[in-house]
């Protein structure tokens, strides 16, 4: 068996008959078995690998196996790979336990169908986000893929649908607890605990709940002839509203459809009455849908992409999913992207992508980038601004204050200014109370008797202050909060430099008795030291020596 790369031949062979060799591999015990025969040819330089069912059955699509340590590698198999059927592979044994010359060719050009200049897809998901690598998987894809598909569908390129997969309850066990706790409308429409633990969490039913909503999100913005909403929705609850941060609710969910201007009472009306003991219109669509119809099988696994009404098997990445879309098209009449990766779109133009905005100061957390848009609280003229970038941001730091006075209250009257905005945040200054965003109101401060309250106080309140007088003449003293006579004030002053005044006579005479006292001291001693020159004296010792005497 031969490929076109010369180096692969022998290594596709042993691969081949090791696969025929795999007995009753089933589950999740073939996708790692298998996947790692794939790794482990491509480490050793094989450039395709080829997997034979050992069942004679209909080829379905391998499951992504369940979130294991063991497991890593699964992201870096870079060559292709191809379950081909027991008969086939049977054919395959065959010719080379003969010795013959076999040589294969795979060739994916001629895949999918095309038969006009429109393609249509359906991708089948969840909005389920704690069932670990297959969950993650799919919300990156979405994210990565929302450019691309948005700017196909807005162009009439293709036609998009979102599916979401239901299980029903057996009737014997309708009214059992895990039912119950899985299900709505009595055990019709289902989903597995999304924790796989039935004491703690969210249940089946929430994600049943969430994913009809977003099939009626996708109704209804398409009834409005804007269906590649959707994709803006799905990002945006996956952001705004995850299970572990238990915001996985109704009310998170009414605020990312609130945010791209979609009729939220629409959308309630097409959920309908999730506990009512009656079909739900909708999950009963979605059940039929995944009955396989013509060339397409059963959808029975997540995710699956199913493109003109053939299952996509390859890897769910934005570049590989966009060349099999590609494919789908009639030969010269792909659009621009497909020959192209530059992909021209600003998903800011029209309300403002649901992001914040401050148009006061023509400030937007919208972000166009080729993976469509993104809500990213901005940084203007060197001033970062804080948020979650869908409902608010708020600039932070030194300097925010220059940028639209920092989304602050700020009032001017009376030839006086007050603003809210400190380096911290908002807040109002004194003589104000509020939120320091929207309102700060002038406290009366004689109303609410904090200030000016003596028995001859008169008490006026000013816009941010107030003014404070006193009948009878008297003087206010506001360090005091009372009320004086003018009078009293000047005695009261008089008195006070008359203290200091003979504070200041008593230290002089003091300083001058000392003075006195200390020259009489002085002199003396001076007399008494000229008239032990001349004449002896009771007490000589007592007279200080004030000359040098000089022996020759």
């Amino acid at each position: 068996m031969g490929l076109r790369s010369p180096n692969s031949m022998l290594w596709l062979v042993l691969l081949v008959w090791a696969a025929l060799l795999c007995g009753r591999c089933h589950g999740r015990f073939v996708v790692e078995k298998n996947s790692l025969k794939a790794w482990n040819a491509q480490n050793a330089g094989a450039a395709a690998i080829l997997v034979a069912d050992d069942k004679t059955e209909p080829l379905i699509t391998m499951d992504t196996p369940e979130e294991s340590g063991n497991t890593d590698y699964l992201e870096n198999i870079t060559i292709p790979s191809a379950l081909i059927t027991k008969s086939f592979g049977d054919k395959l044994k065959k010719a080379i336990d003969n010795g013959d010359m076999v040589n294969v060719n795979l060739d994916w050009r001629e895949s999918l169908p095309h038969p006009d200049e429109r393609v249509e897809y359906e991708f089948w998901t969840n909005s389920n986000d704690e069932c670990g690598p297959k969950c993650d998987s799919q919300i990156d894809f979405v994210k990565s893929f929302k450019g691309a598909a948005q700017v196909l569908e807005k162009k009439g390129y293709t036609q998009f649908t979102p599916h979401y997969i239901t299980w029903y309850c057996p009737d014997s066990f309708i009214l059992s607890k895990q039912c119950k706790s899985q299900c709505i409308n009595h055990g019709r429409y289902c989903a597995p605990d999304p924790e796989q633990d039935f004491s703690k969490g969210y249940d089946g039913k929430d994600v049943v709940v969430q994913n009809l909503r977003q099939v009626c999100v996708y109704k209804v913005a398409k009834e409005h002839g804007k269906p590649w909403l959707w994709w803006d929705y799905v990002t945006d609850f996956a952001i705004r509203c995850p299970m572990k941060e238990k915001k996985y609710t109704k009310e998170c969910a009414d605020g990312v459809i609130k945010s791209l201007g979609l009729d939220h009472k629409a959308i309630d009306k097409c959920i309908g009455d999730p506990d009512a003991d009656k079909e739900n219109p909708v999950l009963k669509a979605e059940q039929d849908a995944q009955i396989g119809k013509g060339s397409r099988g059963d959808v029975t696994i997540l995710p699956t992409l199913v493109i003109n009404n053939r299952q996509y098997r390859g890897k769910l990445d934005k570049g590989a999913v966009l060349k099999a879309i590609c494919a789908g098209f009639r030969e010269t009449t792909e659009p621009a992207v497909c020959l192209s990766e530059d992909i021209q779109t600003n998903e800011c133009l029209e309300n403002n992508g649901g992001c914040w905005q401050d148009k006061a100061a023509n400030i937007s957390a919208c972000k166009d980038t080729f993976r469509g848009r993104v809500c990213e609280c901005p940084v203007v003229k060197g001033v970062k601004f804080v948020g979650d970038g869908y409902t608010h941001c708020e600039a932070s730091g030194s300097g925010r204050c220059e940028i639209n006075n920092g989304g602050c209250w700020k009032d001017s009257r009376h030839g006086r200014t007050y603003s809210a905005c400190t380096n911290d945040g908002c807040k109002c200054p004194d003589g104000f109370k509020g939120d320091g965003v929207h309102k700060c109101e002038d406290i009366d401060e004689c109303k609410e008797r904090t200030a000016c309250q003596c028995k001859e106080c008169k008490c006026k309140n000013t816009w941010g202050s107030y003014e404070c007088g006193c009948s009878g003449g008297l003087l206010y003293m506001k360090e005091h909060d009372t009320c004086i006579s003018k009078n009293a004030a000047t005695e009261v002053g008089w008195n006070f430099l008359w203290v200091i005044f003979f504070g200041l006579v008593v230290a002089g005479i003091a300083g001058y008795a000392v003075y006195k006292y200390r020259i009489q001291r002085y002199m003396d001693s001076e007399i008494r030291a000229i008239m032990a020159q001349y004449m002896p004296l009771d007490n000589q010792g007592d007279v200080p020596n004030h000359s040098h005497h000089i022996e020759l």
